[in-house]
């Protein structure tokens, strides 16, 4: 990441700084690498910005989401103690990450356990750059295309953020439509609740391959994503259903970075 000028926390208190805000990357989007490109379109927004942040870097662990879904609450603890302090140390108060299921935990989880910080959602961010005139948008080569957007669990019935990744599309100037179940209403993509790594149990129909019909129905030119798991799932039912050379599906940093070309 060094060529896309991000720095640790640690290397900006050697320089005698501070960040104002940790970008958390998490695990997709460290290891992923179709997540690490949202990490990049993050950044270079960041960047473009002039927004003062930093990340951890290896001092970043899993928040232990999974290991909770999956009922491991040992280990979540244990994960969840390990990031607060090394948080807390560096006296870290406003994080931003790309994963709803980061922001979930270390919003909702964390407090009880001694991590008290402001946790946004990076579509959250976008949507104050945008209102706050720090980020001009413009549709770019998305301009009139029709986008489908896909609420993430965590992110829409779990923390009711549902208006601001729509706001940061609508900017570009596209047609946005939304599914028969969208909103409250929406379908899990079936990653969620450490679903995202076993195999599905049996059934008519795989839950990601039935949300992934449910927006082709729509005939969108990009299905929009704001979460590495939800990314996977769609873009594995756009696959299956042979649509991959016609229909992309893009996160919504990815969307603002290359419209802007950034």
């Amino acid at each position: 990441m060094s060529e896309l000028k991000v720095h640790t926390v640690a290397e900006m208190l050697g320089r005698g700084e501070s960040p104002d805000i940790l970008f958390w990357v998490g695990c997709a989007g460290s290891f992923d690498q179709r997540a690490q490109k949202v990490t990049r379109a993050v950044v270079s927004i960041l960047n473009k910005c002039n927004i003062k942040f930093a990340v951890l870097g290896t001092e970043e662990s899993c928040t232990g989401d999974p290991a909770k879904r999956a009922g491991n609450e040992f280990l979540f603890q244990m994960q969840a103690m390990m990031n607060i302090q090394v948080l807390n140390g560096y006296e870290i108060k406003k994080i931003v990450t790309a994963c709803p299921h980061c922001f979930n935990t270390l919003r909702n989880e964390y407090p009880q356990l001694g991590g008290n910080f402001e946790v946004i959602h990076h579509s959250m961010l976008l949507q104050s750059l945008i209102n706050e005139g720090k980020l001009k948008v413009e549709g770019g080569k998305f301009k009139g295309k029709k986008i489908v957007y896909h609420d993430a669990c965590y992110l829409g019935r779990g923390n009711n953020v549902y208006e601001a990744p729509r706001e940061v599309i609508q900017k570009l100037d596209v047609a946005l439509s939304e599914m028969k179940r969208s909103r409250a209403q929406g379908l899990c993509c079936g990653a969620g609740g450490a679903q995202m790594f076993k195999e599905p149990e049996q059934g008519n129909k795989d839950i990601n391959i039935e949300r992934t019909e449910e927006a082709l129905e729509l005939k969108p030119d990009v299905i929009a994503v704001g979460c590495p798991f939800c990314m996977t799932m769609m873009s594995d039912g756009v696959k299956m259903n042979d649509k991959e050379n016609e229909v992309q599906v893009l996160d919504i940093a990815e969307l603002i970075a290359q419209a802007g070309e950034l």
